[in-house]
């Protein structure tokens, strides 16, 4: 796929969905849309297992919505744009397979908001770099579900410190806090990232994409429900290939060869 601001590309089981719209990488309905379709074909193409969201554009992952199509546009336009941005990033989040954010510039804003969508975030370790949400200095909120994502991914009184006060951090305090996974080198973090997703598509995909499913949806669900899922989840990789390839080589004392499914 080769979009106007955002393309899919695809290398065996790995799709990477690249944003290019200079100078930061800020969205409208238009590149929203791009990347709505990226993320469908992904969720439709069995052969890619997961995907790593990353820019193409210098020093910057994204900076969020474009500020003057907002400023210009209507407030009905701008609840519609905000609705099918949540729905957006939701899909991509609901997916049985991992999305990554491989963030090598800055990401703040509706960019960050993107990247807490995803299941991994890595980073350059470039102190210069920020990550954050300062829509508060705009006189509004994270609205692409920033105030939702972040509490529960990071601790949630240093969530809010960071909404109410539009800070940012750098990659080290990000990693500190918990927002990033990993932070890799600038001269190596592309190969960094490549082989960490290697690594995941290479092994039992199809265990990897319900392992998703269960943190995703369980943690919303009763412990008792969470539970339940997690049972029905497993006996479904009971009947796997996968599965029995992986149980046999244990006794075999071997290291399995994982086919996907």
């Amino acid at each position: 796929m080769e979009g106007k601001h955002i393309s899919l590309e695809k290398e065996g089981k790995i799709g990477i969905i690249r944003f290019n719209k200079p100078k930061a990488n800020t969205y409208d309905l238009g590149m929203m849309e791009e990347f709505h379709r990226a993320i469908e074909e992904v969720r439709f193409d069995d052969k890619i297992q997961a995907a790593v969201l990353t820019s193409a554009v210098p020093n910057f992952f994204s900076a969020g919505a474009d500020i003057e199509m907002l400023r210009t546009s209507e407030p009905d336009y701008k609840a519609m744009f905000c609705l099918f941005c949540q729905e957006t990033l939701s899909s991509m989040e609901s997916t049985p397979k991992v999305f990554v954010s491989a963030i090598n510039g800055h990401c703040v804003g509706g960019g960050l908001e993107i990247a807490l969508a995803t299941d991994l975030r890595f980073m350059v370790d470039d102190p210069k770099l920020q990550i954050g949400l300062p829509e508060v200095t705009l006189g509004v909120l994270p609205g692409t579900g920033g105030t939702q994502r972040l509490p529960r991914l990071i601790n949630k009184s240093l969530a809010l410190d960071m909404m109410i006060t539009g800070r940012r951090l750098s990659p080290q305090e990000a990693l500190k806090a918990g927002l990033i996974n990993y932070v890799f080198p600038a001269a190596t973090f592309e190969q960094d990232w490549r082989k960490y997703v290697q690594a995941l598509v290479d092994g039992p995909a199809r265990a990897v994409g319900l392992i998703k499913r269960s943190v995703q949806e369980g943690i919303e669900m009763s412990l008792s429900q969470g539970l339940a899922l997690e049972r029905e989840l497993q006996n479904r990789l009971f009947i796997t290939k996968d599965a029995k390839e992986g149980l046999t080589a244990f006794s075999e004392k071997r290291k399995p060869v994982f086919a996907g499914h």
